[in-house]
């Protein structure tokens, strides 16, 4: 029992009539829609369920770009709260490291200070003697120093 398939409008046209050439398509008289039209229908489950799966994809992907969203925006939060606590911090070592160091140059500023306060005081039995010495020779009129 012969079976009608898409290769039989391929047969070469034999009797009855008139001999034709190989390969003329038998039967034209359906047109090519006829032949399609039911490959296009078994293939529209198979559409139609690559469309949802596209709207499925394009959904989980507007989710995860707005989980993404809002993970950065809370990021970015998180970053200005700290930005203000690392600029505190670093304001304190600054201050503390300045006022180290003004505690020090204080301190030897002081010590010099008193060096020369020293320095000073123990000239002056010198510098009093030289002042008297200078004082009694111009009471006695001599004048050679």
């Amino acid at each position: 029992m012969a079976r009608n398939s898409l290769l039989d409008r391929f047969r070469p046209v034999g009797s009855p009539g008139p001999a034709g050439p190989a390969g003329v398509p038998a039967g034209d008289e359906e047109g090519p829609e006829a032949e399609l039209i039911p490959v296009f229908e078994s293939l529209d489950p198979t559409i139609r369920h690559a469309r949802g799966r596209t709207e499925d994809a394009s959904a989980g992907a507007a989710e995860t770009v707005a989980q993404a969203r809002s993970r950065a925006a809370a990021l970015i939060e998180q970053a200005r709260m700290d930005s203000g606590a690392v600029r505190a911090r670093a304001a304190a070592e600054v201050a503390e490291k300045t006022g180290a160091e003004d505690a020090l140059m204080l301190s030897n500023a002081g010590s010099e200070a008193t060096e020369l306060q020293e320095r000073g005081e123990s000239r002056i039995p010198e510098l009093a003697a030289a002042i008297v010495a200078e004082m009694v020779a111009d009471l006695l009129g001599d004048t050679d120093s």
